[in-house]
This record gives structure tokens, C-alpha cells and sequence, in this order.
């Protein structure tokens, strides 16, 4: 078909409240009981593998709490092989809502994050039993004797923002997404910032495929997106962005000077009453600021910037979708549109 690859999310639940998925604030409930019915991702991944022939699978992203890196390192390899080759082992350090409710560890999750990703690299490389002792993990005469298919083990892909994390994907990396990139020159920045780790680690720079999930807000016209904006559920995706972010942009966050973002969601503590309270501070100059919006030529122009600072796997998330059952319906085309756009502004992708 027409994409470059499929991903698959790799949660236990999602970033929406519970006390917002309701027929009071949005029409989606009624299609859907929970916003949190969520596939196991790896197991997607491989009937997917079974049922495709040529697309790249990635897991996008699995974390290396829930699932211990020995584990997941034998996951990655079976699915590498019912794929021929073409699953990608997209990591991350994590999230708290999918971690702190069903009682891991979620001390330390950068370098717990970097500990695991040796250990998977010690599995796949090593012939015969290894030995490894960490902080977080203990191996004695374990040994992971599967072959990696053709001889190549899967690429990892990871996504990262902070400076910590990008110092561990120029290190460890095939691929490379930002949890955000606010603008351009953000995104341009970490860029450089990945690049000049591998360096460091003697790895070549330009190996490492620059990718990003730009969320987006995607409208027919004016009127459209001026609907959009007033919808709860798009609203909410202020909750994944963290007040020092939206400060950069002059704005203070609805959800207090301390927000963290996306890593501070746990949707069922998040009440109605602070919800609403939440909803009647955001302003739709404030989302405008941090999400791509427009029609889909406006978007794919807005997109087309971070293409020239260094991306090469745009994915184009269309979170109007999020505004109700009729936004939802018209999203797939305007992001196909927003795609077209997209490839005639960049020209031959060869």
C-alpha cells in the first residue's frame, strides 16, 4: 500500500480520563465504553506479521518495565521471524499510568531504561551463556540461542526527548522519534543532539532514521477547526504537554505550574470537577500553539518544515478525530489528503 511502515501502540491504558469519556463531553462514548480497550501490542504485531508480506512492523512503544528485557528481547526475535525481517522493536522508558497502577517499579526509569536495553543487546549478540549483573537486572548462564533472522537481529527504535534519553539513542539506536518537538528548530536541535552521541560512541550518525509522530489538528475549512477546538477531548491534549513547555510559549498551564505531562496522566484519579475546571482554563490559542492545524495543504506545509530539519518517517496523527463521531469519520481522508500534499511539497522521496 501507501505507508512506509504499520505501528502499534503498546498500552495498558490511554491518556484520556475516565472522568472525560463520557456521553456528557463526548458523542465517542457511546461508540465506545472505555477509551482504555487496548490490544496487547506485541501480540497484534505478530498476527500482523503473518498477514503482511512487505510493510515494517514497529511497536510504538513498548516499555522496558512491564516486560523484563530477557523477555522481551525473545519476543522481539520470534516476531522478527514470523515477519522475515521486518518487525522493529520500538522502545521507551515508560509512562506511569501503565506502570505504577499494576505495581512495577517505576524508580530510576531512564537508567532502568538503558540497563535493559544492554541486556537486550547482550542476548542477541552473544553465543552461549552470558553473565551480567546491574542495578536493576542479574543474569547467570542465561542465553537466548534463537539465531536473529538472516543474521540480523531487529532494529530498536526509541522514543526520546529528554537530554539523557538522547545521549542513550545515539548510543543504542536505529530509529529515532521525540516524545514532542514543539517546533522545527526543537526538533532540529535533538536531532543534532542524538547525532552527536553516536559520534561519540563511534556509531555512524546518519544511521539513525529520524522519525516523528506530528499530532495535529486537521479541519476542511476554518469553520471546522474552530468546532474542533471547543471539543473536551481535544481540549485534553494539553494533559500530555507539560506546563515548562507551554510557558516557552507564553501561556501557563491550566493544570499548574508543576505539570509534567504526559507522565503525570493516570486517568482514574483525575476527577470530573478538576476536569471541568481544567476544560474552562484552556484556551484554543494554547493547543494552536503546540499542535499543527488547518487544512490538510496547511498541515502537510507545517510538516513539510520538519522534513527540512532533518526528518525523514513523518507519521501525521489527526487528533481532530478526537472532537466526535463526525470528525472521526471525515479523519482518515484528510489525513491521506494531508499525506498527498505532503509528497508533492517533498517531490521524489528516492
Amino acid at each position: 500500500g501507501r505507508y512506509h511502515s504499520i505501528w502499534l501502540p503498546d498500552h495498558m491504558v490511554s491518556f484520556w480520563p475516565d472522568s472525560l469519556w463520557t456521553s456528557e463531553f463526548t458523542d465517542l462514548a457511546e461508540t465506545s465504553p472505555s477509551p482504555h480497550r487496548q490490544l496487547d501490542g506485541l501480540a497484534v504485531a505478530a498476527a500482523a506479521a503473518a498477514l503482511t508480506h512487505q510493510v515494517p512492523l514497529v511497536s510504538a512503544v513498548v516499555d522496558t518495565v512491564r516486560r523484563h528485557p530477557a523477555l522481551l528481547a525473545q519476543t522481539a526475535l520470534t516476531i522478527d521471524h514470523l515477519a522475515k525481517g521486518r518487525f522493529v522493536l520500538g522502545v521507551g522508558s515508560g509512562e506511569s499510568e501503565n506502570i505504577v497502577p499494576y505495581g512495577f517499579d517505576f524508580s530510576r526509569p531512564v537508567t532502568r531504561f538503558e540497563e535493559a536495553l544492554r541486556v537486550i543487546r547482550l542476548l542477541w549478540e552473544s553465543d552461549g551463556p552470558v553473565d551480567f549483573d546491574g542495578q536493576f537486572y542479574t543474569m547467570r548462564h542465561a542465553r537466548l540461542d534463537t539465531e536473529p533472522y538472516q543474521g540480523r537481529p531487529p532494529q530498536i527504535w526509541i522514543g526520546a526527548s529528554g537530554p539523557r534519553m538522547l545521549e542513550i539513542v545515539g548510543r543504542y539506536a536505529d530509529g529515532w522519534w521525540p516524545a514532542g518537538a514543539w517546533t522545527p528548530e526543537h526538533y532540529a536541535e535533538m536531532l543534532t543532539a542524538v547525532r552527536a552521541s553516536a559520534e561519540r560512541a563511534d556509531r555512524d550518525p546518519l544511521a539513525i532514521t529520524p522519525c516523528f509522530i506530528q499530532v495535529c489538528l486537521l479541519g476542511r475549512d476554518e469553520d471546522a477547526l474552530t468546532d474542533i477546538l471547543q471539543a473536551p477531548l481535544v481540549k485534553a491534549f494539553l494533559l500530555q504537554v507539560s506546563a515548562e513547555t507551554l510557558r516557552g510559549f507564553g501561556f501557563e498551564h491550566p493544570m499548574g505550574a508543576n505539570w509534567a505531562g504526559f507522565q503525570d496522566i493516570d486517568p482514574a484519579l483525575l476527577t470530573r470537577e478538576r476536569i471541568i475546571a481544567f476544560l474552562d482554563s484552556v484556551q484554543p490559542e494554547m493547543i494552536l500553539a503546540v499542535v499543527p492545524h488547518g487544512t490538510p495543504r496547511e498541515v502537510a506545509k507545517t510538516v513539510k518544515t520538519y522534513v527540512d530539519a532533518g526528518l525523514r518517517v513523518p507519521k501525521i496523527l489527526d487528533y481532530g478525530a478526537m472532537a466526535g463521531r463526525t470528525y472521526a469519520a471525515s479523519s482518515a481522508a484528510n489525513v491521506r489528503a494531508a499525506e498527498d500534499e505532503l509528497m508533492q511539497l517533498c517531490g521524489d522521496p528516492s
